[in-house]
């Protein structure tokens, strides 16, 4: 039996583009599997309340069945109509096409409610077993049907979210292959946890394993693809690329019940190429998925607006791509020529607006009602936002996504303008420490050249760059330094106060200085404002400022116990 893994890129609500992607896969297997809700494209989040979306999907669902080869079965994730009862009206399902129709639908049982995931606010959770049974060369089948999150309960590998386990029940049946439909977002390193999980199961309950996960970018969330087929003794032996479109097909020997190819290493990758090839797909599919062809943003001659201008490149096309220098009086010179430097190396047009004579009017028009108040943060931030302004000015002219620069280090503790720069359609980095910015750096000018700037390792992001001080360069001499503690540091109490929810007392008792540990955690408290009004920031951690990040604006401050 020829299994085949559609490992496809929906854009959501594109039933009739989605629905081409899963014929295009239609090829030469007996059983064509694709990924969670791929038909409607995942996570169709609100889409889902109106009826006449999920009319529309099951008409698109029964154009789809007669359009695929007849001979062949097909799973295809989709949402469809719960039956009357108590509960959501809807399932996430996944729906058997067999001879030009629909001969069964399966229903996740699981549904997540936490992080980026809110499935409990659509869908009723399925509680048949998911079993179907294929008849291939007078043999005959068995194969369970999981959905994503229905592979993730069991209480030997995690403290359990659920009263029950689907994969046990469904081991408990004579099954002789577990399919798994997945749209399960990218993280740091979350393709190793996954590749545990699914050996695991393996080796638990003697069963091979299809694992198809979706691939690409939709708004904040990032999805990786790399879908696997496991044997029944917990061997990878097939593996869908990362980052990109594939089809997997794997031999199921009928006789065995098991994959016959051999195992292959289990999945090895730098933890920059990861976030790297992450955040360029991201910024691919979202320019690509909301219609911008250019990307504009402004070169500061700093280490971020480097990353994400390389980014950009790569994602784009450096002919797409149109950076903007706008330096002030605090500008320093090298900044000026760094930007330059680094625009040349990519290869994109650059165009250069001072804004000393706008500070000026600024300060001109604010005389009387500021009177004899002394210049402070007011006056820089002004800085920041009327660089804001130039670009998006830019951005509405001439069509282009304003890309904003801001890393994670400096949303978190509210070092970034409001309606300054944080400005723009996506921010690119705004989920990347600044640690890891330098990190990314350096592994890029080592590691990559460019198809499209041609450029050999080495040549990417200047020297400079990466040695000299960061700094917003809003007053004389100023460096980031001056009003934070070092991003080393810094990065580490809130890497364990973000993503690992450690409070105040457990921080200090790393060995931080309770002083800075409260400072710190009082200024990600007061920077929430800010960050509820940021443009959608591309997901690479457990825990971004995204669709996932539900604080509280107005809050009695927890840091005091």
């Amino acid at each position: 039996m020829r299994v085949g893994l559609a490992q496809i890129n929906p854009i959501v609500g594109d039933l009739e583009g989605n629905a081409c992607q899963i014929l295009e896969c239609a090829q030469d297997v007996d059983l064509l599997v694709t990924s969670e809700l791929a038909l409607c494209g995942y996570p169709p989040r609100d889409l889902l309340l109106d009826r006449s979306f999920v009319e529309k999907t099951a008409r698109a669902l029964d154009n789809l069945a007669e359009k695929l080869p007849p001979q062949m079965t097909v799973l295809v994730g989709t949402v469809t109509p719960a039956p009357l009862g108590y509960g959501k009206r809807l399932w996430n399902s996944a729906v058997c096409l067999q001879k030009g129709e629909i001969s069964h639908v399966f229903a996740k049982h699981l549904l997540p409610n936490y992080d980026v995931f809110d499935e409990q606010r659509y869908f009723r959770s399925g509680t048949e077993l998911n079993i179907f049974t294929l008849v291939l060369q007078d043999k005959t089948i068995a194969i369970g049907v999981t959905i994503c999150e229905d592979l993730w309960n069991d209480s030997e590998l995690f403290h359990p979210l659920y009263d029950h386990n689907p994969v046990a029940e469904l081991a408990q049946q004579p099954i002789d292959l577990l399919v798994n439909l997945s749209a399960s977002p990218f993280t740091i390193e979350k393709q190793q946890v996954r590749e545990r999980i699914l050996q695991h199961h393996a080796q638990k309950y003697n069963l091979p394993i299809v694992y198809v996960n979706q691939v690409g970018g939709n708004d904040d969330l990032i999805f990786d693809g790399n879908s696997i087929i496991c044997n029944r003794r917990g061997e990878i032996v097939a593996r869908a690329r990362a980052f990109t479109k594939d089809l997997l097909i794997g031999d199921f020997d009928l006789e065995k019940r098991d994959f016959s190819s051999a195992a292959i290493a289990n999945y090895q990758e730098p933890i920059e190429s990861e976030v790297w090839q992450a955040l360029v797909l991201g910024v691919r599919d979202y320019a690509y998925k909301c219609g911008f062809k250019q990307a504009v943003l402004g070169l500061s001659g700093g280490i971020d607006s480097a990353l994400v201008a390389t980014i950009a490149v790569e994602a784009l096309g450096r002919d797409q791509v149109f950076g903007v220098l706008m330096p002030s009086p605090y500008s320093s010179p090298n900044s000026i020529s760094d930007a330059q430097e680094l625009a040349r190396n990519l290869g994109i047009k650059t165009t250069t607006i001072p804004i000393e004579n706008l500070m000026t009017s600024y300060d001109r028009a604010l005389k009387p009602i500021f009177a004899d108040k002394p210049a402070d943060v007011t006056e820089e931030n002004l800085q920041s936002r009327i660089r804001g302004t130039l670009l998006m000015a830019l951005s509405n002219k001439f069509g282009y996504l304003l890309l904003s620069t801001g890393n994670k280090s400096e949303l978190a503790v509210g070092y970034c303008t409001l309606y300054g720069d944080m400005n723009g359609g996506l921010a690119v980095i705004g989920d990347v420490p600044k640690t890891l910015v330098y990190r990314l750096c350096h592994w890029l000018n080592r590691s990559v050249s460019f198809p499209f700037c041609h450029l050999v390792p080495g040549t990417i992001v200047p020297a400079q760059i990466l040695t000299k001080a960061p700094s917003a360069e809003l007053k004389p001499n100023q460096t980031d330094q001056d009003s934070l503690p070092p991003y080393d540091i810094l990065d580490d109490i809130l890497f364990h106060y973000i993503d690992r929810h450690y409070g105040k007392t457990e921080i200090i008792k790393l060995g931080y200085d309770p002083q800075l540990v409260d400072r710190v955690l009082q200024l990600v408290q007061r920077s929430e404002f800010k960050r509820r009004q940021a443009p959608p920031t591309l997901k690479i951690s457990d825990r971004a400022f995204g669709t996932g990040w539900r604080m509280p604006i107005a809050i009695v401050s927890r840091h005091n116990n």
